[in-house]
């Protein structure tokens, strides 16, 4: 392809590359460095001798390729936040199992839980030390409770906790998505043990929160919904923190959740509208660029004000290249300007890259402007609204083409009236878009009609229940789709052969379809092979006892919970998901389990144990009143193991017990679920 002939494609794809190998391979800084100062000497003496010579070879460009490989590792050691000397986990006077004097910035603030509000912050002392890094900070829920904002300084005398993997197999490693933001740690607090330091210094963040809680005061004296404002703040502000959960999984089950992340498409409208606003500035002197540096700044006060998430950067810095393009009346190649703009992306913040909202989004654009061309050829309607509507159409299919192996690998759902909701909101996503933010300056103008708000009020409201009615027609929505990261790699290769099929048919085309058609039906062979196994999972569940038999694609449950309450269990539909289930039985609780010539014995409350065979487990359920050690010198297991139904006083007092025996014991709150292969 003459696409890939584009200089910043290859470089980016190189930079990438680093990135990745530094993630996966876990290259020390130094060694980084190193290598780094050793590749630009060797690209300066290639750079010299390549200038002397008349003929071109292919050293520089490997070279640099290489070099642009190394500056990736180095992007991505030098950001890890560990590197850094003054980073708090470097020094060994912060001890976990102690409480210390921490003061600290707040950055972010997160979805609040059921029982917490959730907040990023910025060390700035440990104990009257200079140190630095990110922590979590959860703050106990009371109905006194009041949010910080951005940029408060506190102080507060707590320990550092670590953050939990998960306890059963194939959850969500909150832990791994955390660490991908240079957090490691978390602390806990009550509202009434944190002290409010004054302090008048304020960054961009700063200034931005509290722009957009001014907005919500002005916006609270009118009569919007809470729903309303929810997606005022996702829409406009880039804040979905105050969402309710059904409305968001209404969104998703809709396929219409983009339309609350802020992205391309959002930055795409009010780029056009900032043009059309600006346009009398070209009539005087200087005005295109005046013009071009009003909407850059315009654009970028907008990403700052949404949060400057994943999507908004990755949205602003393509368009601001697309806007100075436009300035110097250059034409613009989009592939080349996504890969400069991934280009910078990546040098500021590497993390980005395994951002879901970062993959996504560039899919979805890559899709778009190299698939629904394609598709928009196979039909040329005569009449210019089923036009416009067509090319939504194809829009749609086309993002939903690029995204929906990756989607597919995270959310395991396909909505597949996606693109009803689509036809539905996107031609009038300008308005609101525009209206909206019209509502808003009228609103902090102290100028906004009632009788404005109202009709904005139904507009947001309208779009809302289209969704929900989208979302309700569970038959068209696919859940619990097993999907693993070899289906994502062979399915795009899919992609990409169909993708230079439609481009030109010709027989070695044809071939290269035929083969990734074959490379999919490999793999999914493979996957089933691969899954024909058998195991015994015995689960963590707080209060309860839940033991799985995985036989093949089949899965056996034997648990205590409510018949209803286990077929909606997440841990056992995410786990059914991960490995590839297809049938589920469910059973009462036994006492004796065998699988692989291994035997596991089951002892609950009752305490009783008169068995004629030594098992290989034991397992304890709902607090058993036994002598731990009696029976240990009795049945003389090789491992004891204690589920979430224990008391932890029974708990600990059982660890200590094997502990003094030398026995292995496993406590599936602590260590997560106990698996017998």
């Amino acid at each position: 392809m003459k696409t890939l002939n584009f200089v910043i494609i290859k470089l980016t794809f190189c930079l990438t590359a680093g990135i990745l190998s530094a993630h996966y391979l876990k290259i020390s800084f130094l060694n980084t460095v190193y290598l780094s100062i050793g590749l630009l000497i060797v690209l300066w003496i290639a750079n010299h001798l390549a200038n002397r010579r008349l003929q071109k070879t292919i050293w520089f460009g490997l070279i640099t390729f290489i070099s642009m490989f190394a500056l990736g590792i180095l992007t991505y050691t030098s950001h890890n936040q560990k590197n850094f000397p003054l980073h708090y986990g470097n020094n060994k006077h912060v001890i976990k199992t102690s409480s210390n004097t921490i003061t600290f910035i707040v950055k972010e603030r997160f979805k609040s839980t059921k029982y917490h509000h959730k907040y990023i912050v910025d060390i700035v002392s440990i104990n009257d030390q200079l140190l630095r890094g990110k922590v979590l900070l959860n703050i106990h829920k009371t109905d006194s409770t009041k949010l910080f904002m951005v940029d408060d300084v506190l102080l507060v005398y707590s320990e550092f906790q670590d953050i939990k993997n998960p306890l059963n197999p194939n959850q969500f490693n909150y832990k791994a998505y955390l660490e991908k933001q240079y957090i490691y740690d978390q602390l806990f607090t009550e509202q009434h043990l944190i002290f409010k330091i004054n302090s008048k210094k304020k960054s961009v963040y700063g200034y931005a929160d509290t722009l957009r809680q001014t907005i919500n005061e002005r916006l609270n004296e009118y009569n919007f919904k809470p729903e309303e404002q929810a997606i005022i703040n996702a829409l406009i502000l880039g804040q979905r923190q105050d969402m309710d959960r059904d409305m968001y999984t209404e969104y998703a089950n809709a396929g219409a959740i983009h339309i609350l992340a802020v992205s391309g498409l959002h930055v795409g409208i009010i780029l056009m509208m900032l043009n059309v606003v600006l346009k009398p500035l070209n009539n005087i002197k200087r005005g295109n660029l005046i013009k071009i540096l009003c909407i850059l700044i315009l654009l970028w006060s907008f990403a700052i004000i949404a949060g400057l998430s994943a999507s908004v950067t990755r949205a602003v810095t393509m368009f601001s290249i697309i806007a100075i393009a436009m300035h110097l009346k250059r034409p613009t190649n989009i592939y080349n300007t996504l890969s400069i703009s991934i280009f910078i992306l990546l040098l500021v913040k590497p993390m980005f890259l395994f951002d879901v909202g970062f993959q996504m989004s560039y899919l979805a654009v890559f899709a778009i402007v190299s698939i629904q061309p394609l598709l928009y050829k196979l039909w040329s309607p005569k009449w210019k609204v089923v036009d416009y509507f067509w090319q939504i159409f194809t829009v749609t299919m086309a993002a939903q083409l690029g995204v929906l192996p990756i989607s597919l690998f995270y959310f395991h759902q396909f909505p597949g009236l996606f693109f009803i909701s689509n036809l539905a909101i996107i031609p009038f996503l300008g308005l609101i878009l525009g209206f909206g933010i019209v509502v808003i300056i009228l609103a902090l103008l102290n100028s906004l009609p009632n009788t404005v708000a109202n009709i904005y009020g139904v507009l947001i409201t309208s779009m809302n229940e289209v969704v929900s009615w989208v979302s309700k027609q569970e038959a068209f929505l696919i859940k619990d789709i097993s999907f693993d990261l070899t289906h994502v790699l062979v399915t795009y290769i899919l992609i990409l052969a169909f993708f230079f099929f439609l481009r030109k048919i010709n027989y070695q085309r044809i071939i290269l379809l035929m083969f990734s058609i074959l490379i999919l039906q490999s793999v999914m062979i493979y996957t089933k092979k691969r899954n024909n196994t058998e195991a015994l999972i015995i689960f963590h569940k707080s209060r309860y006892s839940i033991l799985g038999k995985k036989n093949n694609n089949q899965l056996t449950l034997w648990h205590n919970l409510d018949s209803s309450a286990v077929k909606n269990e997440k841990m056992i539909r995410d786990y059914n998901v991960g490995n590839f289930i297809t049938a589920v039985r469910y059973d009462s609780l036994d006492n004796v389990y065998k699988t692989h010539q291994k035997t596991l014995l089951i002892i609950d409350s009752l305490g009783v144990y008169n068995v004629s065979f030594k098992p290989d487990y034991i397992l304890l359920r709902h607090s058993p009143r036994i002598n731990l050690k009696r029976l240990i010198d009795s049945l003389e297991p090789k491992v004891v193991i204690a589920d979430g139904s224990n008391y932890k006083s029974y708990i600990q007092r059982w660890k200590a017990t094997c502990k003094q025996e030398k026995l292995p014991f496993h406590q599936t709150g602590e260590k997560g679920a106990f698996i017998i292969k």
